[in-house]
């Protein structure tokens, strides 16, 4: 497997490199976290820049190695990350791009390319949540419309989205065999009479997600990506995204982190800790691992056609923890500063909670594992 860059890569990284150091001195401020409505504005006006200067297609146009180029250079220099259309962006639009027919990729692409449409994802249910293939939200056909009516929880971005990437059951799962078989994949427009959203209030007292009630919405059959009953196939495919290139931006940032705590640790005495210098050269060679098993499912993906593989779930199998172990690292650096919930590594940590359970859960990835790389029976 090669993992070298061609003359041409590192051109598209030289001049990408240049155009970010002349763009982001020019930026105003990031709105507040709890913003949203402020966040969409800012982090779609970054998207329209990338557009406009021909880098809004790295997402789902330019092949899987010059995405991570991107993802990894804009970390590094600290542009914007995509923020509130991160669904419309790595997961949605991605799908799209590989599932959905001319009509649709025509009508849904440009719109999020250029920053004027956000998305958010409607997978998760109260009781279908790693579980995801005994979601109920149902749908039924009704002429050229699916008369949808359920709910959905964590719905990232849902109160600032204009679609929705929604999952629901057009065969009941009493009759679905086996019941993933009678889930279909829909864009639903998000200012559809019959949709309620309530944001849910995190931890660090965000609210990125919510809860979304369907009361009869109509959705035109046109908006279905893939066959009817086959969405958990076309799922497959937005979360092969979700878990594969998705958080490469994420691991540069966490390789970034770990050398401000050893700055931070040299600086308050912390480093004398013989146990904390071990906890974060582990940890160094950790991010340094993830970085290449990144850089090897890139490269396959590229083999392969542009779609990330199985591999993308050891990736974020692994990833998940590590995040939350390099917050603990945090925390122990800090001492008593980890209760001080203004430290944006306080507010990481809490963040990084969720990664064990969002894009499916540590034990969904071990399971994947186990039976699409390992080849061990499903059940016992």
């Amino acid at each position: 497997m090669d993992l070298t860059y061609t003359d041409e890569e590192e051109a598209f990284r030289a001049g990408l490199r240049d155009w970010l150091a002349t763009v982001l001195p020019k930026l105003p401020a990031k709105p507040s976290p709890q913003d949203w409505p402020g966040r969409r504005a800012y982090d779609t006006s970054w998207q329209r820049m990338l557009y406009d200067a021909g880098y809004g297609e790295v997402h789902w146009d330019a092949s899987p190695t010059q995405r991570l180029i991107f993802l990894e250079e804009t970390e590094k220099a600290g542009a914007p990350y995509v923020g509130a259309n991160f669904v419309g962006l790595l997961h949605a639009g991605p799908t799209i791009a590989s599932e959905g027919t001319p009509e649709q990729r025509e009508r849904w692409l440009p719109p999020v390319l250029r920053g004027d449409e956000v998305w958010c994802q409607g997978f998760s249910e109260p009781d279908a949540g790693s579980d995801l293939a005994s979601l109920r939200t149902r749908a039924w056909r009704d002429g050229d419309h699916y008369v949808v009516s359920g709910s959905k929880i964590w719905t990232s971005h849902a109160e600032v989205a204009d679609w929705c990437e929604l999952l629901v059951r057009t065969t009941p799962v009493s009759e679905a065999v086996p019941k993933h078989r009678g889930i279909t994949w829909l864009a639903m427009q998000m200012d559809a009479p019959g949709i309620t959203v309530r944001p849910l209030r995190t931890l660090a007292g965000s609210t990125e997600f919510a809860e979304v009630f369907l009361d009869e919405v109509r959705v035109p059959v046109a908006n279905r990506v893939g066959e009817e009953n086959d969405g958990w196939r076309v799922t497959m495919v937005t979360l092969s995204y979700e878990r594969g290139t998705a958080f490469v931006g994420e691991v540069v940032a966490c390789r970034r982190v770990l050398g401000e705590l050893a700055r931070e640790a040299r600086k308050n005495g912390r480093w004398d800790d013989a146990v904390l210098r071990r906890g974060l050269g582990r940890l160094s060679a950790e991010f340094s691992a993830l970085w290449r098993l990144t850089q090897w499912n890139v490269s396959e993906a590229q083999r392969t056609g542009g779609v990330p593989g199985v591999g993308g779930s050891v990736f974020k199998l692994r990833y998940s923890h590590a995040r939350q172990e390099l917050y603990d690292a945090a925390a122990d650096v800090l001492g008593a500063g980890a209760l001080d919930l203004g430290h944006e590594w306080n507010l990481d940590r809490l963040s990084s909670l969720s990664y064990t359970i969002a894009a499916g859960t540590s034990q969904i990835q071990q399971n994947i594992v186990a039976e699409r790389i390992l080849g061990l029976p499903k059940e016992r």
